[in-house]
């Protein structure tokens, strides 16, 4: 396995939580399974904090936007909790850039960011996550989920991974079900436009037979957008055209650009309704 793609791996997939039901997987064993020894799987994921860390910096750098943080709606001592597939559990996701953003400019809150996002999930798999989500006894919950049901499996005319008409009860049913075991307050974010172009010409979806169309994921966006609770709209702060790439290469993932855009957005939606 090449350099560049096992640290894309350890971006991207995170065994203790796909796994979690093993107990704990310590850095010896997670390290194995990308063919590394601990101290350097340990350095892969401080590059990639150190990364989000920079990210943080740099947005805070703007003195607008470090007055918003300061209006976030979070009090002191609270918890935050996301939820959410790859977008959110990338290592350099909005989240991660969100916890560096708060660490940096309100140390003294004692704010807690928990990511139980998971690489893969579905809104169908994202509803097994709801004991762990009582466990932490979250006063907020942030949840970007539905990227993954849009999935079409063989060509552009295959079926969705999961039917919009799931998508749209499985969503009322995290919601519904996490209010009836925790009194957290609750954000949506809406899945993440995908570059068709790119993606198709992407060889392990080609070999996959898995295909994305920006169509499928507007759908899923207008169910998101309909929910009473407040919702950030992803894509308009992913369509600024600004010059910065905010896709890799796959068509799918977001660049560091791209999460450091959407951080600045949850950021914008959140302080407004401080």
């Amino acid at each position: 396995m090449n350099t560049a793609l096992t640290e894309r791996l350890i971006r991207f997939q995170h065994p203790e939580k796909a796994l979690g039901y093993l107990g704990g997987l310590d850095d010896d064993r997670i390290a194995a399974l990308y063919g590394l020894d601990a101290g350097s799987y340990r350095r892969v994921r401080q590059e990639h904090a150190e990364q989000a860390r920079r990210a943080a910096t740099e947005l805070l750098d703007d003195p607008e936007f470090a007055e918003k943080v300061d209006r976030l709606p979070f009090a002191p001592d609270q918890r935050v909790v996301a939820v959410g597939e790859s977008t959110t559990d990338d290592l350099l996701s909005w989240f991660e850039i969100l916890r560096h953003v708060i660490d940096l400019r309100r140390p003294a809150d004692g704010i807690t960011l928990t990511n139980m996002a998971v690489s893969g999930h579905t809104t169908t798999q994202a509803l097994t996550v709801l004991p762990g989500l009582s466990f932490h006894r979250p006063d907020w919950v942030l949840c970007m989920l539905g990227g993954n049901d849009a999935q079409r499996l063989g060509s552009v005319d295959g079926p969705t991974l999961v039917s919009v008409a799931e998508t749209e009860r499985n969503l009322r049913a995290l919601r519904d079900l996490a209010a009836k075991r925790t009194a957290a307050r609750w954000v949506w974010i809406t899945p993440s436009p995908v570059d068709e172009a790119r993606f198709a010409a992407y060889q392990p979806f080609q070999r996959a037979g898995l295909t994305w169309t920006n169509r499928d994921v507007d759908a899923i966006r207008q169910i998101v957008n309909a929910q009473p609770d407040l919702t950030v709209d992803s894509h308009p702060a992913l369509a600024r055209q600004t010059g910065e790439e905010f896709l890799l290469d796959d068509g799918i993932h977001l660049s560091l650009a791209g999460q450091r855009a959407l951080t600045s957005a949850v950021v914008d939606a959140l302080s407004d309704k401080s």
